[in-house]
């Protein structure tokens, strides 16, 4: 690792990029300033005897400002504070020959570690993952926990990428819930953002040349992965990523946004992302996700065999822009063009994409790639996430306005289906805390995040911003925290059965059938809410659907001659399917 505090026999290497500036003095916490020496291409490096892990040091700037280690592995006082020395090397693990999970066997559950407990911490986890365990949850999937400013945060505007924020926890506790999770059969995935670092705490434009004009995003200027200095901002984030791949022993990672980090080079930064992650991470099971708001299926290629290339799969919107269309009859924003075709819902679980080249009206441009060279594994399907949840006014989940036999046939057709299912913390007993966004700046950012939230709220219609909830306060984040009290009530234990029974009928029968399944088709119909997709299997058979969500019963045979029934919800008549039902069977050719 190039970046970051090198502990040895004799003291600490610091170590510090800042080729924009000609001196760079190192501040230990109980000593003065001292100066490091200027090397080639940028670096800045001193050795300091007799000190190692628990020191706290600072850079110093030429005028004076003390700022902290872009690759401070802990900041014990957030990140305009002293940097901490931190040895990881002699943590000791006791799921020591964890190897992974294959993919098709993987059940995600995203979570947030400040809201998933009361205590809102990495230690605090672990009591909770024999309920997941037991649920059927085979990988949790944490929200960034790269270091953020303030008490409480999303965490998509950190700004030290490589030290786990103080308020969950110091990094040795992440290794043990990692740990805790692998004892108990359960992989572990961390999203991770390189498209953009946060307003606030963000150090390094004063001393390396972080941004470009040549590339903009939606939060300003592009990251410079292109120009000519840009080797050392490469190297900062694939690092990272290996730094989480192979020192906290994570089996895969979420890339946030992939279609923001703009890169003319002759190798993308994502490619080269992608091939140096998994040749650190060897022989073990460790995939890659992405969100790709173009449905750039070319990410996902699969090689001559089959077997994945560089990334594993992408967050599928479509899938849960259709179902929520099913589901509430909202129709507005981007959800009109779905709500528009008749084959939407259809195609999203039988294709993955709805757009695959078409002109998406709300977008005003063609969108997606063809899916037909994708299995489908190669996406990840949901019917609730923090984006789709947070990002409503109120930050509620579909369960406070929609029934509870609506709620569980959509988890029957998306827990059942060859795609990856992920379950968003909560949903498995019914959840209804709103889990709405939530940031703590300083007050001049604080105003400009409430003002925008104002601005993009009330373009969407049905929502009164009048009462939209302060972001900022801490009221609105601790509403956000799951009230696991609620797991015992009668009506959140039926919801928690159904869904492990919908996992254990995945484990045992789905899950045989996805390795070398292709790309689903739909059969017949053009009604929205009526699904009949069938997927065919490598050993020759097919995995058929047969779906009505919606309020009127529709003409369909819920199963095909001869088909072994694998799950079926609700009453069918004769040839026709009643509302809200789900028919999942195998047909053996």
């Amino acid at each position: 690792m190039q970046f970051g505090p090198v502990i040895s026999d004799r003291g600490v290497v610091f170590r510090l990029w800042a080729p924009l500036l000609d001196s760079v003095r190192l501040k230990l916490e109980d000593q003065e300033p001292r100066p490091m020496r200027q090397l080639a291409d940028g670096w800045h490096e001193v050795e300091v005897a007799g000190v190692g892990a628990g020191a706290l040091y600072r850079f110093v700037l030429p005028e004076g400002l003390q700022v902290p280690d872009p690759a401070s592995r802990f900041q014990p006082h957030d990140v305009h504070g002293f940097s901490e020395v931190v040895d990881l090397t002699d943590h000791y693990w006791k799921a020591e020959t964890w190897p992974g999970r294959p993919w098709e066997e993987t059940v995600l559950y995203e979570l947030h570690v400040g809201t998933f407990t009361e205590e809102g911490t990495f230690l605090a986890a672990i009591g909770r993952l024999d309920h997941l365990a037991r649920l059927g949850v085979t990988a949790i999937q944490l929200m960034p926990v790269a270091d953020f400013p303030g008490r409480y945060g999303w965490d998509y505007d950190g700004v030290l990428p490589y030290a786990p924020d103080g308020s969950y926890g110091r990094p040795e506790y992440l290794m043990a819930l990692i740990d805790a999770a692998h004892e108990r059969g359960i992989s572990v995935f961390l999203d991770v953002v390189y498209n953009h670092f946060g307003p606030d705490g963000n150090y390094l434009p004063l001393y390396a040349p972080l941004f470009t004009d040549r590339h903009k995003t939606p939060w300003g200027k592009g990251i410079d992965y292109d120009g000519a200095m840009a080797r050392p901002m490469r190297e900062f984030v694939i690092q990272n990523a290996i730094y989480w791949i192979t020192v906290f022993r994570l089996d895969g990672l979420r890339l946030d946004a992939v279609h923001a980090i703009n890169d003319d080079s002759e190798e993308h930064l994502l490619l080269e992302l992608a091939r140096r992650v998994r040749a650190a991470a060897g022989v073990r099971h460790v995939h890659l996700i992405v969100e790709n708001e173009e449905n750039d299926s070319d990410l996902l290629k699969r090689m001559s065999d089959g077997k994945t290339g560089l990334f594993t799969a992408q967050w599928n919107d479509d899938i849960h822009h259709t179902l929520h269309i099913a589901a509430t009859g909202e129709r507005f924003g981007y959800y009109a063009d779905y709500a528009d075709n008749g084959e939407a819902l259809a195609r999203s679980l039988a294709e993955g994409f709805v757009f695959q080249g078409q002109h998406m009206p709300y977008r005003g441009e063609n969108r997606g790639k063809s899916t037909s060279e994708l299995p489908p594994t190669a996406l990840v399907s949901f019917i609730q996430n923090h984006d789709q949840i947070g990002n409503r006014a109120m930050g509620d989940r579909i369960i406070a306005a929609q029934p509870v036999h609506v709620i569980k046939s959509m988890a029957a057709v998306y827990l059942l289906a060859p795609q990856i299912p992920m379950l968003f913390m909560g949903e498995e007993w019914g959840a209804r805390d709103a889990f709405p966004y939530f940031c703590d700046l300083n007050e001049e950012l604080n105003e400009m995040v409430r003002k925008g939230r104002r601005e993009e709220l009330s373009r969407l219609p049905g929502f009164d911003t009048d009462d939209l909830l302060d972001p900022t306060a801490p009221s609105t984040f601790e509403m956000a925290k799951l009230d696991w009290s609620a797991v015992t009530d009668p009506h959140c234990a039926d919801m928690r059965d159904f869904y492990a029974s919908l996992l254990a009928i995945r484990h045992k029968k789905i899950v045989p059938l996805l390795a070398g399944m292709r790309r689903g088709e739909i059969v017949a119909g053009s009604d929205f809410s009526a699904v009949a997709a069938d997927w065919s299997l490598a050993s020759g058979g097919r995995l058929c659907l047969r779906a009505n969500l919606g309020e009127e019963t529709i003409a369909m045979d819920p199963m095909t001659d001869g088909a072994e029934a694998i799950f079926g919800l609700d009453a069918s008549s004769g040839s026709n399917l009643s509302p809200w039902s789900v028919c999942w069977s195998v047909s053996r050719e």
